[in-house]
């Protein structure tokens, strides 16, 4: 899953500045926003021909390469505002595939903003695209867990108790308290029905603010359950087949009751299934027509509507940890969002991560439910404004804040959740050129250069720096497991238990290898070796210890 909260081409926070070909005055003077001396036609900014331009060609290529990074059943939701959301649907169609399209979601955030001039805006967009909707489908339900399940069901187990009790009303408890009356209230219980429990639940759920579809499960039932009736008819234009149309029998007239007019949704044999699981919820005679009963906790999960309601923000939060960070996406929303099309073990990628609300949504989500599914986050070093709270708090760029953020997260996720195994750590890179030197040979110092070229590793480069470029050669995650180990006397790395030992000290004798080919056993076999190509003094030195790494099994070595 790709989750992305891109600028939105608004007058302040757009930083991304892509090159372009064309002179910007000879642009500005073609498209008519400046006269020939150079003097501004337009005021309005909006209006420029670079407005919207600007913004297109940074996120063309970036969301060409997203489609190329996802998996075939995979899919992206992008966060977008009314200044762009005309031109994303335009390029995620170019890009993606009309056909691919899963609509775009409201975000309605129940808080008007605007001016004299124009709408007071209180949504936003979501914009999602699959990357093959065919794929998609067959791997993905794309729905959503009905936030008040458990809630309804734990209130209808608490009425459903108390049928067949005697028990003193509420009404009549409420009346005896505000009259002041000195008179026990249990003298007036009443057996508690199951008609009764109906009532009170029915009059709960309506006070409450939930969804239809929630509260379309209004019933419940003489097993405790509770349930939503719904009708079998047949759904399609044209009639049922013959064998739709047997009818039920009512439990207790034994009289036929009347059948859809296309007949039923299922066949007989289903039918029949539905009647043995009391599935079927007949009237008080047989002249009302049968529904089908949807239990709750069978149907825990609903289609994701084309409106979401999310009001909230982290704005307490960043308070409470002293961030600095304008309109940061509520984590709990885009917890929702993440679990709707991701599963256990999938890799979220954000490329616009801000202040990281993407992993600490993810984090939330593997704490609540046991997942083990990773993020990848993307930001640029964007400088905090210089006389920010966040500035003055040491955090120089957004960068900063996000991996921080990350930190704190996971801290009062471990606290909230004690016993989740959810793995709540993270690795930082740097995106930076190759640590090996580029051959690039000038005929006038050719001999100066070959020299140079004798340590082919860039002076400034550490270790760690030539490690994770070898995991990148080799294809290995970079979120393995990495121990620094001894080896004779010198340093090196043990990658995932044995998957790769690499040592990128100079000297490196046959005693410092032996060292290594002794780490490596039948139960837990060294695969891969890497030195530098400058560690050994000698060939001699180098070609012995290749051969004394095959003799212990060890086949797979490359110095770089």
């Amino acid at each position: 899953m790709i989750y992305i909260d891109p600028p939105y081409n608004s007058d302040k926070d757009f930083v991304y500045k892509d090159d372009f070909k064309d002179n910007l005055a000879n642009y500005q003077r073609l498209t008519g926003q400046k006269d020939e001396e150079g003097n501004p036609l337009f005021t309005n900014s909006d209006s420029t021909g670079r407005y919207h331009s600007n913004w297109l060609n940074m996120m063309y290529p970036r969301l060409k390469l997203a489609r190329n990074l996802l998996k075939d059943d995979g899919v992206i939701f992008i966060h977008i505002s009314k200044q762009e959301i005309s031109n994303v649907t335009k390029i995620c169609d170019e890009i993606f595939g009309e056909a691919n399209s899963l609509g775009v979601a409201i975000w309605d955030k129940g808080n008007p903003k605007g001016d004299s001039n124009s709408l007071a805006y209180q949504h936003e967009h979501i914009v999602i695209y699959a990357k093959n909707y065919e794929r998609f489908k067959e791997s993905n339900s794309f729905v959503r867990k009905k936030k008040n399940a458990k809630k309804m069901l734990s209130k209808a187990k608490v009425l459903f108790k108390n049928v067949g009790k005697k028990i003193a009303r509420s009404e009549v408890k409420q009346c005896i308290k505000k009259l002041e009356l000195d008179i026990n209230p249990n003298s007036y219980s009443l057996e508690y029905t199951l008609d009764d429990a109906n009532n009170d639940y029915q009059a709960w759920l309506k006070s409450q603010n939930f969804s239809n579809g929630e509260k379309a499960y209004c019933f419940i039932d003489e097993d405790g359950e509770v349930f939503q009736p719904v009708s079998m008819s047949w759904p399609n234009k044209k009639k049922a087949p013959a064998e739709y149309f047997i009818p039920l029998i009512h439990p207790l007239t034994k009289k036929e009751c009347p059948v859809p007019e296309k007949g039923w949704r299922n066949p007989p044999e289903t039918m029949k299934k539905l009647l043995e699981l009391n599935l079927i919820i007949f009237g008080e005679d047989e002249l009302k027509q049968p529904r089908r009963k949807y239990l709750l906790r069978e149907n825990m999960d609903e289609n994701i509507p084309s409106i979401l309601y999310f009001g909230g923000s982290d704005d307490n939060l960043f308070s409470e940890w002293s961030f600095d960070f304008e309109n940061p996406k509520p984590y709990l929303f885009a917890k929702d969002l993440i679990d709707s099309a991701s599963y256990d073990g999938d890799i979220v990628l954000d490329f616009f991560s801000g202040s990281a609300t993407t992993a600490h949504a993810l984090m939330q989500l593997n704490a609540e439910d046991g997942g083990n599914r990773k993020f990848i986050l993307v930001q640029i070093p964007e400088p905090t404004p210089e006389n920010s709270e966040a500035r003055k708090a040491g955090y120089a760029t957004i960068a900063e804040i996000g991996k921080e953020r990350i930190r704190r997260a996971a801290k009062k996720i471990k606290e909230e959740h004690p016993d989740t195994q959810a793995d709540l750590g993270f690795k930082v890179l740097k995106l930076d050129t190759s640590n090996i030197k580029k051959w690039n040979p000038n005929l006038d110092t050719l001999e100066a250069d070959l020299l140079d070229a004798v340590d082919n590793i860039l002076p400034d480069r550490t270790p760690e720096d030539l490690l994770y470029e070898v995991l990148i050669k080799y294809g290995l995650p970079l979120t393995l497991p990495i121990e620094k180990i001894q080896v004779g006397n010198h340093q090196a790395f043990n990658v995932a238990f044995g998957s790769l030992i690499a040592c990128f000290d100079e000297n490196i004798t046959l005693e410092t290898v032996q060292a290594i080919c002794d780490l490596s056993t039948p139960e837990n076999p060294v695969l891969r070796v890497v030195f530098r190509d400058t560690s050994f003094t000698d060939d001699i030195t180098k070609t012995n210890a290749i051969q004394r790494l095959k003799q212990a099994g060890i086949e797979d070595v490359m110095s770089i």
